[in-house]
């Protein structure tokens, strides 16, 4: 059985549960897989598929470009185009473009044709959880628990790449806002935001499946990884 690498960048956020989800997806596909820490280039470059977790993602970039893995990173997603998924910050570094950064901005890896709104639903304490309907993980599969944590959306698809990019969900019109002392009549309708998008070998979340004990968009990500 061929062995399939997966690596996670593990600089900063939620690397660890990324990696026992993968570790429970494979298990699940009777796959033979090996989940990996990626921290360095010559560790990348063992890799089949990277995925990008949730975190800070100003620190993520910083500390990729200090430890000179950011050009590594953006030659495996653009020039090699392995495949990778980002979650929340990892979204947001795979995007081409950014709003709302912090004060002297980030860099970005980008190679994702998209523009993103960083912290879209607010601080930390506005953190909410939604049942998500996700079609393409089949036909009447039970609806995703999806966590978002100042999580971005997908505010704009870039024309130069619209055709490419395959918006893969939006949030549902009724969204269950967990949100400390606010009332679901008080919150905005953020019904319609795009939350997860595809162009090529890129898979992007606003939100944060490792957070869950659910594997099945692990599975269907490392399915497509082992059919190529």
């Amino acid at each position: 059985m061929i062995l399939v690498t997966i690596g996670v960048l593990a600089l900063q956020g939620g690397f660890i549960e990324h990696i026992n989800l993968v570790r429970i997806a494979a298990e699940q596909l009777s796959l033979n897989v090996k989940a990996i820490e990626v921290r360095t280039a010559e560790e990348l470059s063992e890799c089949d598929g990277l995925i990008i977790p949730g975190g800070e993602s100003t620190t993520i970039s910083f500390v990729a470009a200090q430890s000179r893995l950011l050009e590594p990173l953006r030659d495996y997603v653009k020039l090699q185009k392995r495949p990778v998924w980002g979650t929340c910050a990892g979204l947001i570094l795979l995007s081409d473009e950014a709003n709302a950064a912090k004060k002297g901005g980030q860099e970005l890896i980008g190679g994702l044709g998209v523009r993103v709104h960083r912290n879209h639903f607010g601080r930390q304490i506005e953190s909410f959880e939604s049942d998500l309907d996700l079609p393409f993980l089949g036909e009447g599969s039970a609806a995703f628990p999806g966590v978002f944590i100042r999580a971005p959306v997908v505010e704009e698809i870039l024309s130069a790449t619209a055709s490419d990019v395959e918006v893969l969900a939006k949030l549902p019109g009724r969204v269950n806002k967990m949100r400390a002392g606010i009332s679901q009549a008080n919150t905005k309708d953020d019904s319609g935001d795009v939350i997860a998008v595809k162009q090529g070998n890129i898979l992007g979340t606003s939100f944060h499946p490792e957070l869950t004990s659910d594997a099945r968009i692990h599975a269907w990500w490392l399915k497509s990884i082992v059919g190529q």
